[in-house]
């Protein structure tokens, strides 16, 4: 499987206007990686309200995976944002490891009006047809679709939100921590700082550095080969001129995905501490 960024977000052309939404989740993990790894973290369900919702957002159903506590609330709310493999287990996990320790976390299907990235086992087909054609404005668009479903709901307290992700996911959080100044804070693993520009993703992170609203924690890997220590370090420097709240955590041992309990680049220290890391940002910032 390729990992470089500049793979990550082609050129994609005009957004096709199928109207098609991809109507639910799918159980297991995405299939364009193969095997899955035996290290693989299972978090269970008890004590937790966990499974599917809908998100009206833009005249569609989009399918998220949603995990509370089953009793008191309303709770910290957790905007989870998934790499380019879609909802699949990982994500959902991950979901319900917030919802473990007290949170309301969810994560829409950002990929539901392009397909089923979870299913898709072509790598190309999945940056082309999915990731490609997902604009940076829909992204937010749906993002903020699902804070107001979260408070719809009567159990998520979004006045205590943050907004977390993964890859991809990461580079959306940078760009949603300046889109909404409401979140408390972000917490972000590995999210590419300079992939190619086009039409649908105008803005890499650098670009919004001196508009982001919030506190940003980013974690990234020191032998990331597609997010270079000079990409760190050029984003740092532009956070810091604009005079921004952030923390950078950089893992020398750790490589791209190591977070990612189910793939060979999984780094289990790195992993556990960053997320001890992410979970002591939230919790310093109110969420």
């Amino acid at each position: 499987m390729r990992d470089h960024i500049d793979q990550l977000f082609p050129n994609s052309g005009p957004l096709s206007r199928r109207g098609l939404v991809r109507t639910g989740l799918g159980a297991g993990f995405c299939a364009a990686v193969s095997p899955v790894w035996a290290q693989v973290i299972h978090t269970p369900a008890t004590g937790l309200v966990a499974g599917e919702v809908k998100v009206p957002s833009g005249g569609v159903d989009i399918p998220a995976y949603r995990a509370m506590p089953d009793r008191g609330g309303p709770f910290p709310t957790v905007l989870v944002i998934h790499e380019i493999f879609g909802v699949h287990e990982y994500v959902q996990d991950v979901c319900r490891r917030w919802a473990a320790l007290g949170h309301y976390a969810i994560a829409p299907d950002l990929f539901a009006r392009a397909g089923d990235a979870s299913k898709e086992v072509d790598f190309g087909a999945l940056m082309k047809s999915i990731v490609g054609k997902t604009p940076d404005a829909q992204v937010a668009a749906d993002l903020d679709a699902t804070l107001a479903f979260a408070k719809a709901s009567g159990s998520a307290d979004i006045s205590r939100a943050a907004v977390t992700g993964f890859c991809w996911g990461g580079r959306q959080a940078w760009l949603y921590a300046a889109h909404n100044p409401s979140l408390k804070c972000a917490a972000l693993w590995y999210g590419p700082l300079d992939p190619p520009k086009d039409a649908l993703h105008p803005m890499n992170p650098p670009d919004v550095a001196a508009d982001i609203k919030i506190p940003v924690l980013g974690q990234y890997g020191g032998q990331d080969k597609g997010i270079t220590a000079a990409n760190v370090a050029d984003m740092e420097a532009k956070l810091r001129a604009a005079g921004k709240d952030f923390k950078i955590v950089v893992y020398p041992d750790a490589g791209h995905g190591f977070h990612a309990d189910y793939r060979p680049t999984y780094n289990k220290a790195d992993a556990a501490k960053s997320f001890e890391v992410a979970a002591a940002w939230l919790k310093a910032h109110g969420v």
